[in-house]
């Protein structure tokens, strides 16, 4: 079936299994999966409009709907329900799910063990080429946001909508301030080592801010072409393809008709990553209808001044000051400079207006707006010293939010 712009929507969620106790990672997401398939390990098991599969590494969970929904609000019960449906499972096996984008204390070089079922040569090329038991490979988890397009004219006032917001999204959506023990300096880890996760071709991350591309055609020229030539020496075998290894912070899918952003960190529970996507549309369907600048000038934002706004919030989300009069215009504004949380108040002031859906999943966004990204309130959290203890503390409470279905405030 195809989709126009912004009449569905699918989201997938990336969960660590941890120990129950210990809350050490635990590669056992084949065990789970067998369990959900009868006994059979399998990479997905479908639990009517939900799948569960496996990732790289064997620590990890995904959580998706299995077919892209038009109610946003639908998606977050049906998460909430597969969530609650897997704890049988996981009780069986003495685990639980950690949410957030960071496991805050394992050792990638010790404790990644890659996914060995079904497709594991596509992952064992990784590993020849980048060596995947590292932080950018192995402890990664996001959101991935995917909207869909139908045509060229669709899929280009899409993509140039997306390049402007992709460097805001760590502003509402870092979770990921420790890395070994220890706070990073970075509200947004996962993404400062998404973006070096692959430095021995990095043609297939570019600026994570994608080229302005215009149609199928020319990405394919510009972006997948590229990458084909640049991974050929390393695919002999042929299980690599361009479209699958592209790292960009937003791929274009047009097997499926769809534009995928991958910027946003995971939340401690799937409410506020729903809100958070639901956010992320109502401002792309503003820019797209030309609310606050046309088309053509959307398009000729340049990618390197993307690039810099992302690496602000990557470091300092909603404190971030984007300072960037250019920038700032193409989202209407007149200021010659404003911090990240500012803008995004106010952009989700004005896209409310026109989004009603927005307003009914609104209330994680407004625990944001007021106490900070999750990463600013798990540093409140832990405090002014960092011990073993109270991070097996915060993320045990952390862990408590994505059952219970609630918030963390610190």
């Amino acid at each position: 079936m195809e989709w126009h712009l912004f009449e569905a929507s699918g989201i997938e969620l990336e969960y660590m299994l941890v120990d129950a106790k210990t809350l050490d990672v635990r590669p056992m997401a084949d065990s789970v999966l067998a369990l959900l398939n009868g006994g059979n390990v399998q990479s997905d098991a479908v639990c009517g409009p939900v799948t569960w599969s496996n990732e790289l590494a064997l620590h990890v969970l995904e959580l998706k709907v299995s077919q892209p929904t038009k109610s946003l609000r639908k998606i977050a019960g049906y998460f909430e329900q597969a969530i609650l449906g897997l704890g049988e499972h996981l009780d069986r096996c003495g685990l639980r799910l950690m949410p957030t984008a960071m496991h805050p204390w394992m050792l990638p070089q010790k404790e990644v063990v890659l996914w060995p079922h079904e497709c594991w040569e596509i992952y064992q090329a990784f590993d020849k080429i980048f060596d995947c038991r590292s932080h950018g490979w192995g402890n990664v988890q996001s959101v991935h946001l995917n909207l869909p397009f139908c045509g060229d004219d669709e899929f280009r006032r899409l993509h140039a909508a997306i390049r402007l917001v992709l460097p805001l999204l760590p502003a509402l959506a870092a979770s990921s301030p420790v890395i070994e023990g220890q706070f990073s300096g970075q509200a947004d880890t996962r993404m400062s080592h998404y973006a070096r996760h692959c430095q021995a071709l990095q043609c297939l991350t570019g600026h994570l801010i994608p080229e302005s591309i215009q149609s199928q055609s020319e990405y394919t020229q510009t972006i997948l072409d590229p990458i084909e030539a640049a991974i050929a020496p390393f695919n002999a075998e042929g299980n690599l393809r361009a479209e699958f290894v592209n790292a960009r912070g937003a791929i274009a899918r047009f097997d499926r008709g769809s534009i995928e952003l991958r910027v946003m960190d995971v939340q401690e529970y799937p409410g506020a990553d729903v809100a958070i996507c639901a956010a992320v549309t109502a401002v792309l369907r503003e820019l797209v209808a030309e609310s606050w600048s046309s088309f053509q000038q959307q398009f000729e934002a340049p990618t390197e001044m993307l690039a810099q706004v992302l690496t602000a919030t990557t470091t300092l989300a909603e404190q971030a000051v984007i300072d960037d009069s250019q920038y700032l215009s193409l989202l209407g504004f007149t200021k010659d400079r404003m911090k990240a949380s500012e803008i995004w108040d106010r952009l989700l002031d004005q896209a409310r207006v026109h989004d009603r859906g927005l307003d009914n999943l609104f209330a994680p966004l407004r625990i944001i707006s007021r106490d900070g990204t999750l990463s600013t309130r798990i540093v409140k959290a832990l405090g002014d010293e960092v011990t073993p203890e109270n991070l097996h503390d915060v993320y045990g409470q952390l862990a408590d939010c994505l059952l219970r279905w609630e918030p963390f405030q610190p």
